[in-house]
């Protein structure tokens, strides 16, 4: 048995045990490992402080992982003062622009699955972001 710390892209961090490194990527794959906190199935491994020998090497870990956090803090501060949120009709929206009715912008939003592959499928460009949650980015 191996343990992994894991983060699910909400922010929350949690711990889960697998066989291997093998059987938690298969778990992954197929969207059978969840946040215990939110439920969110899309989930990625963090470093583990376990492995830290040295105090040297905790501190300077604390330093990036400080310093990532500032990084994440400032794209959520950039995307909510330059995008338009749509919610859950953004790959309606991206649609529209694509087709010109009407005028582009920046949008944010989410979609589903299959509203990506159509998007994909309409030659729309557009890129993924995992938000910490809002009680992180106010911290």
């Amino acid at each position: 048995m191996i343990a992994f710390d894991l983060q699910c892209v909400n922010g929350h961090s949690f711990e889960g045990w697998f066989e291997d490194l093998r059987s938690f990527e298969e778990q992954e794959k197929r969207d059978l490992i969840a946040c215990p906190v939110c439920d969110e199935t899309s989930v990625y491994r963090i470093p583990s402080t376990f492995a830290i020998k040295s105090s040297k090497a905790v501190k300077d870990f604390a330093k990036q992982r400080a310093e990532l956090e500032d990084i994440g803090k400032r794209i959520v501060n950039f995307l909510e003062k330059n995008f338009d949120d749509v919610g859950s009709d953004f790959a309606k929206e991206a649609l529209k622009m694509h087709y010109g009715v009407t005028e582009p912008r920046n949008i944010k939003g989410s979609s589903t699955e299959q509203e990506e592959e159509t998007l994909k499928e309409e030659g729309i460009q557009f890129f993924k972001i995992p938000l910490p949650s809002s009680s992180e980015t106010d911290a």
